[in-house]
């Protein structure tokens, strides 16, 4: 696979953490594990045996954190198939924004639920592929396929799963260039190659095609006592990444630096697991990549939501660090100019070339903000007293900035 695909760029450019620490070193994650087809058995005879609803497992890092839902995906999630629902056990919603036909791979899909979710959000002209190395769990999906076309009032399936490795797209029969947006939802702990899955998700996705997904990110590279235990690697804290690193790998594999969207707090709810952790700290984490077409990288400009998509018609929370309002005017810089002027929200938006921070109409925040990009300082800032300090592009109180 790797010599058909080869690597998309090479690494050790300027921009966001951890661009000096060794890439290698990185795309391992610092992780001298067990052999990848012993992690792979343990991981599936955990979730395939020894799991069996959510309820079964010992940390949180595995169940998503209570927050507000949009009404379209709490009205989609009603729809979902009691079974598939408690077989879940993603660490965050992996729903992003404007998926009307969208065509979408849902990476470690586990029982299906958010491929269930997300095949009424695409609607019947879209599509949604499901991929997982659990054969319990893939049968369990495929088992509901027809009670959600006929819930769903479909004339024909919008969904597949596929057995198969996350690392090895090509080898389940999926082609380069052929999905919109990739999801995962707290799976990519769960190999102890991230470099390759990565690299994977960069080929199947087209150009200015988006990898939305939540993960398990640890605040230092592991021991190696965390890194051989069998339970934490099924909680998924053993094969956690080291937040630094995910930087590294990505801009080694092509994709625009990461775009932090939430964190949310885990905990450890065993003695025995704590003490093996010790003063290492787990964060749940989303975070947005896109495949940026060389022509698209320009300067920084100023952009205008038009407030045309579906749920978000007033303003689009796009990560931690920028939300738009419709019709104001707002200062981005080069990186967010790219992927907005070649992704699927280009025709949500009115980008101009430049940009002037002090005159954005709008835009009250004067001064520019250092971008966000540690999810443990955005879960400080998140707990801080008083008014958090808002995105770029957001109106804050006096005194905010």
């Amino acid at each position: 696979m790797e010599a058909r695909r080869g690597v998309a760029r090479d690494a050790g450019a300027e921009h966001g953490p951890g661009r000096a620490e060794s890439v290698r070193s990185a795309a391992a994650g610092g992780m001298a594990t067990p052999c990848r087809e012993q992690i792979h058995q343990e991981v599936q005879d955990y979730y395939g045996k020894e799991l069996q609803k959510s309820e079964d497992l010992k940390t949180n890092a595995c169940v998503t954190s209570a927050r507000p839902l949009p009404k379209a995906v709490r009205d989609a999630l009603e729809h979902v198939h009691e079974e598939v629902v408690a077989r879940y056990y993603g660490c965050g919603l992996v729903v992003p924004e404007c998926l009307l036909s969208c065509r979408i791979l849902d990476l470690g899909c586990g029982s299906g639920r958010d491929c269930y979710l997300l095949s009424q959000l695409v609607g019947e002209e879209g599509h949604v592929t499901g991929i997982d190395m659990t054969e319990g769990q893939v049968e369990v999906a495929k088992k509901h396929i027809a009670y959600h076309m006929n819930k769903f009032g479909y004339r024909k399936p919008n969904v597949e799963f596929l057995h198969g490795y996350m690392e090895k797209l090509g080898d389940a029969g999926l082609a380069d260039e052929s999905y919109d947006i990739v999801i995962s939802n707290c799976v990519i702990n769960l190999t102890p190659d991230k470099r390759a899955v990565l690299q994977e998700a960069f080929h199947v996705l087209k150009p200015g095609g988006e990898m939305y997904f939540s993960d398990v990110y640890a605040s230092q590279r592991l021991s190696e006592t965390i890194r051989k235990h069998r339970v934490l690697w099924g909680e998924c804290l053993a094969g956690a990444l080291y937040w630094r690193d995910l930087y590294s790998i990505t801009e080694e594999v092509g994709f625009s630096p990461p775009c932090l969207v939430t964190a949310s707090p885990i905990t450890i709810g065993d003695k025995e697991l704590e003490g093996i952790i010790g003063d290492c700290r787990f964060v749940s984490a989303t975070f947005r990549l896109f495949k940026v077409p060389c022509g698209s990288r320009a300067g920084p400009g100023q952009v205008i939501y038009n407030g045309g998509i579906m749920g978000h018609e007033r303003e689009l929370v796009f990560d931690a660090n920028f939300t738009f309002k419709e019709g104001e005017v707002v200062d981005v810089d080069a990186e967010m100019a790219a992927i907005l002027r070649s992704s699927r929200f280009a025709e949500e938006f009115l980008i101009r070339a430049g940009a002037n921070a002090t005159a954005a109409q709008g835009n009250c925040c004067k001064e520019a903000k250092e971008k966000i990009c540690n999810p443990f300082q955005l879960l400080e800032r998140l707990a801080a007293p008083g008014p958090a300090c808002c995105p770029r592009g957001t109106c804050c109180p006096p005194g905010c900035c």
